[in-house]
């Protein structure tokens, strides 16, 4: 176990970071030296809650199309902040119910959006050009705002909102779950503002007043690009967060099951304990982690972490960045669309059937504090 050991969840001060002999000393120094000097950088800007007037985005009437992760998210701070909202769900779907149940007046999104002059769309990515063009975009008028919470259809040109609509996005870094949490507790969950289209000269105080009606401004807001935004977002799930870390997990158990050890034994070490290491370092970044540990792992890590990940791996995730910025992986992501979700579902199936899934749910099973989906429940 990485943790819980002589250091493991330690509050005394934070010892400085250590690095291995001579690990990558030049490639750091160089980075270091981009950051100082402001290489291909741009500077960035913050706004808080007196940056941003509250009664701009109260003046408006806002829809909300989807009640996922973030519209529910969005819905209910926003009433809550004093605005006039409702939310646009197709008839028959299954979140109406609980926005119904919150107090929420519901609509088709066509509806809400005839009767709205900021709409907001949170439906899943691959959703909202369809929706845009059947149930948005014949109902737009002079004066309306279109807001995104994530850049994709605009950046890459799925969807293309007429010249006189105010174009922008304010995307909360954190799942919805916890932006109403702190939202209700009188905090926030750090936000991105960004306009792409502003007729009007209002977009960033439209933007920067609907933040802070989620309590994005009570933690920061920032200000960025849609191209940006995107780009990022897509490169860092793609190659760390979710496609790097998953094969990075499944590679490990594959490796230690195929050397004779048991899979259960493999599950915990490469896949249960992850949690404990990242949550140390989104607590306090790479140095809290390896404060914590004890100094076996921090030492075996210093010397085999490069060895997993190398220069080969780093020209790969260029290579991964490229295909974002080109729209080569925007291409793909349409024509599964398009060919009925057939890639996607195999990758799925294939993903469900690896022996690491099937240990995880026995394994699971026997942790109560654990929230288990309906699937491993039944």
């Amino acid at each position: 176990m990485a943790c819980a050991r002589n250091r493991c969840g330690r509050d005394a001060r934070i010892a400085p970071h250590r690095f291995g002999e001579n690990r990558g000393r030049t490639r750091l120094s160089d980075l270091h030296r981009r950051i100082q000097k402001g290489t291909n950088q741009v500077a960035v800007e913050m706004f808080y809650d007196d940056d941003a007037d509250l009664s701009i985005i109260q003046g408006r009437k806002v829809a909300v199309i989807g009640y996922g992760s973030q519209g529910h998210a969005h819905s209910l701070s926003l009433r809550d902040s004093g605005v006039e909202v409702r939310v646009g769900l197709a008839e028959g779907s299954k979140s109406r119910p609980k926005a119904e149940e919150a107090g929420l007046t519901v609509g088709t999104p066509a509806e809400v959006s005839a009767w709205a002059d900021v709409i907001m769309v949170l439906a899943p990515d691959t959703a909202q050009a369809s929706i845009f063009t059947n149930d948005i975009e014949p109902n737009l008028k002079d004066g309306d705002a279109l807001f995104f919470g994530h850049g994709l259809n605009i950046h890459f040109g799925l969807i293309k909102a007429p010249e006189f609509i105010t174009v922008a996005m304010v995307a909360p870094k954190g799942p919805g779950h916890l932006v109403r949490r702190q939202f209700v507790d009188g905090k926030g969950v750090p936000a991105l503002i960004a306009v792409d289209q502003d007729p009007k000269g209002e977009g960033q105080a439209l933007a920067l007043s609907y933040a802070k009606a989620i309590g994005g401004a009570r933690a920061g807001v920032i200000k960025t690009t849609f191209k940006e935004e995107t780009e990022t977002d897509l490169f860092g799930e793609q190659a760390v967060l979710c496609g790097g870390t998953e094969e990075l997990v499944k590679t490990g158990f594959e490796v230690m099951v195929e050397a004779g050890y048991a899979p259960e034994m493999a599950y915990f070490e490469v896949l249960h304990e992850l949690k404990l290491i990242v949550d140390l370092m989104y607590e306090g970044g790479i140095a809290r982690m390896n404060y914590s540990v004890s100094d076996t792992a921090e030492f075996g890590g210093y010397l085999s972490g490069p060895r997993v990940i190398d220069a080969d791996t780093k020209k790969r995730m260029q290579d991964i960045l490229k295909d974002i910025q080109d729209g080569s992986f925007v291409k793909r992501l349409v024509a599964n669309v398009e060919g009925g979700n057939k890639e996607l579902e195999g990758l799925r199936k294939a993903n469900a059937e690896h022996p690491i899934e099937v240990t995880g749910a026995k394994l699971r099973g026997l942790m109560s504090w654990v929230d288990r989906p309906i699937t491993e429940t039944a």
